[in-house]
């Protein structure tokens, strides 16, 4: 079946003629009857130097190869033209693309705030709030907040930080040290693994679950079957 050849908006620069859609900037090279230049170095689908040729000549081996002629260094002298499948080239660039976004590193910083005379119950809940974040890749600001004649007790303060820095040693290591801003106390902790090790691991598990599920769905037929 003869593909049906794709066709942008004409540019004069690979992947410069910009048109802003939902706020992002998209850039595509010319391809096929867009290429308007007599000749080109033509390039083949794996990678071999064809050499010089007329821009017709180009194009007509791309139709007979059943791809795309895809103007990739217009700057060059002639322009470097690849025949490639446009389509599967754009498809596997938005998925490098998707892949690298989930593998970037988009730490964010949280808060947890404590009051100096807070309880072993309501310390276990704020500790289970740390962890968490800790545990998904994020920093924590932990405050502890000083009220009235308390600001006169600043070791107090510390005595907490500190408890909380040794009870959550297994996820994080101390950033920024305790100390004291006005009525508050900060310290600020960082996760021992990073947001992108923690995604990957997250999407892991999903994948895996995922495989789990499709194969006992595949066991449950075969056994109705037999």
């Amino acid at each position: 079946m003869p593909r049906t050849w794709v066709t942008v908006p004409v540019c004069s620069d690979f992947f410069a003629c910009s048109a802003s859609r939902r706020g992002a900037i998209i850039n595509e090279p010319r391809v096929n009857d867009r290429i308007n230049v007599p000749e080109v170095r033509l390039v083949g689908p794996g990678g071999e130097q064809v050499g010089v040729v007329r821009v017709e000549d180009a194009l007509r081996l791309a139709r007979e190869a059943n791809l795309d002629l895809v103007e990739v260094a217009p700057q060059a002298k002639p322009p470097v033209a690849k025949l490639m499948d446009y389509g599967k080239f754009k498809y596997e660039a938005a998925q490098k693309a998707r892949n690298a976004r989930r593998n970037q590193s988009n730490a964010q910083l949280k808060e947890v705030r404590m009051g100096l005379k807070i309880g072993d119950h309501d310390y276990e809940t704020k500790m289970r709030s740390v962890k968490k974040f800790l545990d998904d890749g994020d920093k924590v600001k932990v405050q502890v907040r000083f009220r009235g004649r308390e600001q006169a007790r600043p070791e107090v303060g510390m005595r907490l930080m500190e408890r909380v820095a040794e009870d959550a040693a297994e996820n994080s290591t101390v950033e920024s040290a305790p100390r004291q801003d006005g009525r508050n106390m900060v310290m600020v902790l960082a996760p021992i693994r990073k947001k992108s090790q923690t995604k990957s691991d997250q999407r892991r598990r999903r994948e895996a679950k995922e495989e789990t599920r499709r194969e006992e769905a595949r066991k449950a037929k075969a056994a109705e079957q037999a």
